[in-house]
């Protein structure tokens, strides 16, 4: 509600005492919209026209804007109270225009003189209302007539006109603008129907559209903006009339038919419209018949203007509305009949791909409720046909909701089988706006998509394309002389500039440091004897800073290594055992892991709880007391990850995990020659939650040995990225003989953003991944040399690669032997995360000695994977710790589980990989992964339970089987690592459960 500023409202107050009489204290104002509120109060209630009379009188000589606020709005009409003090309510209560005080204070005149009879009598001037100036369209009348709805909620209005120009070289028109001015931010939805029922209302002639600003008192920006369609209800009846719709001509027969006291009712059967004449009131039923010329004069004109599409003929009766037969009967011969244009029904053209038509049919579809779509301007249609695509935007005063119309136009769209359009979309936005509030898309027929689809625009309204609703001022945001190629080359000359200074500049620091010479020079001037004395300074001064470095860093190692000798021996035959990690075996791993175990406990008694962890600080609270089994750690291959991945050959992902997680795939395919048996794929979930180690020794136990596991998780990833790794990324002969896909729901969330694969598809990697699989089908038509020189070159590459390795082990165990630092790197590199950490977070020295080598160690390693792909955690999920460092996050705000659908593009990416495994023999199981049922609140219940519906409903396709397990473990948190991940010792136990499944067809070797 909006108030006037004290002293202002001091200065009403007394305005109104002194006009009146009454005392100050018996005046009471408020300003609220564009209106003026006066409560007069007495020991007696004020005389109600000697009140008004004194009022309008002050009223013809003031300007109240001058009493109110500067910012305030102008005050078009002040009502008036009077009551005795003590009670309530007023006892009268009368409103005042003040665009037409002069007839007011006539009427008040008249009153005050005639007697307590004679006043009952309307007497006097006759004041017109505020809807009967409006329709004139004069735009401070309409201001008017919509503040009297719109004041009550404490908003201003203002009206004005501004002519128009369309794009379409038309002359210029005027457009209605409403500004709505109030203290809060009204919702749209809130005024844009009753604005909109309000202005059509009105029938204004001369005006296309209105668009309506609603802004907040005191800022500059408008808070939304919304366009209303003024069309007039009468063309828009002749527009539906005109395709044949029965209760349009309907409509539009009755009005003219109206003046002659005719009712009228129309059916249509096949191709005949059927026009029944009745009296239009006959309560007796003693009304005549109504007369067959004058009824065929008035009808026959219609139906011939409108030529309804498909209708060739009309049969009109005369009768009255209880008798059985007419009295009359005749036939009208419409001109579809001779116009072969008006022959063909709007369902057969839109068959045909008329856009006219199909606008109209979805319309029609959308807006069941005639008098609504008149009264609001309903849903309206925008239509655009892009390769192959027919994208369908549906606008309206209040944007329209999705489960309101997407089942009804996919349905639609896909009975009628338009030649060419192999796919929908359809988006909603509310009218005015520019972008769309929803989209939603269904693929018809099968298409390859190589880049992420855009949303393309739409303009604000159909009748001026590539027109859109601008602000209110009238400076334009970009310079209208400059072109789109203008502007590229500007951009263009400004990069090439910049790239020339950047490559002179450094051009010349590289020359100065006589380390590179101009390319041109001679032979002669390269070898001189001055560039080989450079060339030794510069390597001497590197050689020592890089021995200097090597001496400081093991001084510093020295003085923070525990003095221990045990330990000592045990960290040399940790670094001398990293060595050969990659080429060890799994046993190898396990008896050192015993080594390091059997290490420690010679520090304790058995059977005895030690208050002291390695560091020889003391044990936090939240260390666990009970031992979980999980399979043995393994070396970790990130670092191995990274440097390969920078050399290989296939241009990155913009995803590093991707990269990373495919280069340790690759290698494990080029030193066992073969893919594994089992591929986990999935995202973080996966990632962390099936351990490989273990579900090979789980599956070894029930009779299935040898089975080579390998995890390829990814951070993020969703249905389409995976579609797009196993498809598209690995080769066919590079995939497993089953699929463990293990996630959640979220991971088929259509209505959310795709992060993760949005940044991959516009990297190089997915372009060359789509490239090779056009490519795919002639490259197995190659002749057999071929594929067997192909062959020998990879054994070559594979002997180079061997070679390295060797040259590079050797001169690794060279630099080991003289340095200082190099078997304590790893000491050195967590020395440095260490310090990095404590600053970044700005920790006390107290947080740093409550801070154990064992939580230091765990966060480091957290995005560690190991050399089969997995990320093994050790943290256990304590709520009481974890949520004083994380918000706690409900499913309402959850961005994973934002607009949740499972239909969209997860839902056609997921149905790609089934029918894919299904072509190449793999069985494909989806696990749903664990969760805690502290992450499961009602909401997110919900929503698993409509992704259990789903996944149910697909698991009668052959080779696919659906596992859930989400609520196998909600209230053991020592399985997970947070409320939606599992820690390593989950991940054991859903390995094992999975292994003992007996209805998952395992390989057998």
């Amino acid at each position: 509600m909006k108030t006037v500023v004290p002293d202002r409202q001091q200065s009403l107050v007394q305005w109104v005492s002194q006009a009146t009489g009454i005392n100050t204290f018996g005046v009471k104002v408020r300003l609220r919209g564009n209106d003026l509120h006066i409560l007069c109060e007495g020991t007696e209630c004020p005389q109600r026209w000697r009140t008004l009379s004194d009022l309008l009188q002050a009223l013809q000589q003031t300007n109240l804007d001058i009493l109110t606020n500067s910012e305030q709005t102008s005050i078009y009409q002040v009502f008036v109270y009077g009551r005795r003090k003590g009670e309530h309510r007023p006892s009268w209560c009368h409103r005042v225009h003040l665009n037409q005080i002069d007839k007011h204070l006539d009427q008040v005149q008249q009153a005050l003189l005639a007697d307590s009879e004679k006043s009952k009598q309307s007497g006097g001037a006759l004041i017109v209302s505020n809807e009967s100036l409006a329709r004139q369209g004069n735009p401070e009348a309409i201001a008017r007539y919509l503040s009297e709805t719109l004041s009550t909620l404490g908003v201003s209005i203002q009206a004005k006109i501004k002519l128009y120009k369309p794009k379409n070289s038309q002359p210029e028109e005027n457009r209605l603008w409403i500004f709505c001015q109030s203290s809060y931010s009204p919702d749209a939805s809130l005024l844009a129907e009753p604005i909109a029922q309000k202005l059509r209302y009105l029938k204004l002639s001369g005006y296309q559209d209105a668009v309506i600003v609603s802004q907040v008192s005191g800022e500059t920006a408008p808070d939304w903006l919304l366009r209303v369609d003024l069309t007039p209800p009468e063309v828009m009846l002749k527009e539906w009339a005109r395709w044949g719709d029965v209760q349009a001509i309907a409509r539009l027969l009755a009005e003219v038919l109206s003046g002659l006291k005719v009712g009228v009712q129309v059916s249509l059967k096949e191709s005949t419209l059927h026009i029944f004449c009745i009296p239009a009131f006959d309560p007796l039923g003693t009304a005549p018949i109504p007369d067959k010329v004058v009824c065929l004069e008035a009808i026959l004109p219609q139906l011939e203007a409108i030529a309804p599409q498909a209708i060739f003929a009309a049969t009109v009766y005369g009768q009255k509305a209880g008798d059985k037969e007419p009295t009359w009967i005749d036939w009208l011969t419409l001109p579809a009949a001779n116009h072969p244009a008006f022959a063909i029904s709007p369902v057969d053209l839109a068959n045909t791909g008329d856009e006219p038509a199909i606008v109209f049919l979805l319309e029609r579809l959308l807006n069941p409720d005639l008098d609504w779509r008149l009264l609001t301007g309903g849903i309206r249609v925008l239509l655009l046909n892009r390769h192959g695509l027919l994208h369908i935007m549906c606008d309206a005063p209040i944007c329209p909701l999705r489960q309101q119309v997407v089942s009804k136009i996919t349905q639609f769209i896909r009975h009628l089988k338009i030649p060419g359009i192999m796919g929908v979309r359809v988006y909603g936005r509310r009218a005015g706006n520019k972008e769309p509030f929803w989209h939603y898309g269904v693929d018809l027929e099968h298409r390859q998509r190589l880049v992420p689809e855009a949303t393309p625009e739409f303009a604000a309204t159909s009748i001026y394309i590539g027109d859109l609703v601008t602000p209110d001022t009238s400076e334009p945001i970009l310079r209208p002389d400059l072109t789109t190629k203008e502007v590229q080359n500007f951009v263009t000359e400004v990069a090439r500039d910049w790239i020339a200074t950047a490559t002179s500049t450094a051009r010349k620091f590289l020359l100065k440091s006589q380390l590179f010479t101009e390319s041109n020079e001679s032979a002669e001037h390269n070898h001189n004897v001055q560039g080989i004395k450079t060339a030794l300074v510069w390597g001497t001064l590197g050689l020592l800073l890089t021995v200097q470095t090597d001496w400081v860093l093991g001084q510093i190692i020295a003085r923070n290594t525990p003095s221990s000798p045990k330990v000592a021996s045990a960290t040399l035959a940790s670094s001398s055992s990293e060595q050969k990690a990659s080429l060890t075996s799994g046993k190898n791993q396990s008896q050192k892991t015993t080594f390091f175990s059997s290490t420690s406990k010679t520090k304790s008694p058995p059977n005895q709880s030690s208050v002291f962890n390695a560091s020889e600080f003391t044990q936090s609270d939240d260390t666990p007391k009970n031992n979980l089994p999980a399979a043995p750690l393994k070396e970790k291959a990130t670092a191995t990850a990274i440097l390969l991945a920078a050399r290989s050959q296939m241009p990155s992902f913009n995803v590093r995990q991707l990269d990373e997680q495919l280069a340790l795939y690759k290698q494990r395919l080029a030193r066992t020659g073969s893919p594994p048996d089992i591929l986990i794929i999935g995202s973080s979930r996966a990632l962390r939650g099936v351990d490989p180690a273990a579900l090979s020794k789980a599956l070894a136990t029930q009779g299935y040995p040898n089975l080579d596991v390998f995890n390829f998780g990814i951070n993020g990833a969703t249905a389409q990225v995976v579609d797009f790794v196993i498809r598209h990324v690995l080769e066919p002969s590079e995939l497993p003989k089953i699929i463990i896909w293990a996630d959640g729901a979220r991971a088929f969330n259509g209505g959310r953003e795709d992060i993760t694969f949005k940044s991959l598809a516009a990297s190089a990697g997915y372009k060359q991944a789509f490239e090779k699989t056009l490519t795919t089908a002639s490259s197995n038509d190659l002749p057999e040399n071929t594929v067997n020189s192909g062959e020998q070159k990879t054994n070559e590459e594979k002997q180079e690669i061997s070679t390295y390795e060797a040259v590079n082990q050797s001169l690794n165990q060279a630099l080991a032997s003289i340095s200082a630092s190099y078997q304590n790197r790893d000491q050195i590199k967590s020395l440095l995360q260490k310090q990095l950490l404590i600053f970044g977070n700005n920790q006390t020295v107290t947080s740093q000695k409550q801070l154990t080598d064992g939580t230091l160690d765990e966060s480091i390693s957290q995005q560690a994977v190991d050399f089969d792909g997995f990320l093994p955690l050790s943290i256990r999920f304590n709520p009481a710790r974890y949520y004083q460092k994380h918000s706690r996050v409900t499913g309402n705000y959850d961005n994973d589980y934002k607009s949740f659908q499972v239909e969209g593009q997860q839902d056609t990416a997921f149905q790609e990989v089934l029918q894919f495994t299904q072509s190449k023999k793999i069985s494909l199981v989806f696990v749903n992964m664990p969760l805690t049922g502290d992450y499961l609140d009602p909401v997110r219940k919900q929503y698993e339970q409509q992704f259990q519906q789903y996944m149910l409903r697909l698991a009668t396709n052959p080779n696919f089987i659906y596992r859930d397990l989400s609520q196998q473990w909600t209230k053991v948190n020592d399985f997970f690592s947070d409320p939606s991940h599992l820690n390593r010792f989950g991940a054991y136990e859903v390995s094992k459960k999975l292994a003992n499944d007996p209805m998952i067809p395992w390989p057998v070797k």
